[in-house]
């Protein structure tokens, strides 16, 4: 599996092959959003297949911001619509720090 850095200047053509080579995915997966970020982490394209042709998107940030992205093997995931969100405004997919559910709701003593 290659994570990293892709070359953007690609197109359809050579993200499907990279989706099929390098990830063994079959990108004609309908509702499955494939992304690709570039080195300087400020551009990331996105390939999903809607069943009648592919749909390519790009994104590249306006300010001094970079996306959070994954460099190695270990980082790789799928990830959620809420992830993906957090994704695209430039946030970490990851939280730092899970609030805890209570099972039972707080005693008051008074």
């Amino acid at each position: 599996m290659k994570v990293g850095y892709t070359d953007l200047r690609k197109g359809i053509p050579g993200l499907t092959a990279m989706i099929r080579e390098a990830f063994g995915c079959d990108p004609y997966e309908k509702n499955v959003l494939f992304l690709f970020c570039g080195r300087r982490t400020d551009r990331i394209k996105g390939l999903v297949f809607e069943g009648d042709g592919f749909c390519l998107v790009y994104k590249r940030l306006s300010t001094d911001s970079r996306f959070q992205w994954p460099r190695s093997e270990d980082e790789l995931k799928e990830i959620t619509p809420q992830q993906f969100k957090w994704l695209m405004e430039g946030l970490s997919i990851m939280p730092k720090k899970r609030i805890k559910e209570l099972t039972a709701p707080p005693k008051y003593l008074l």
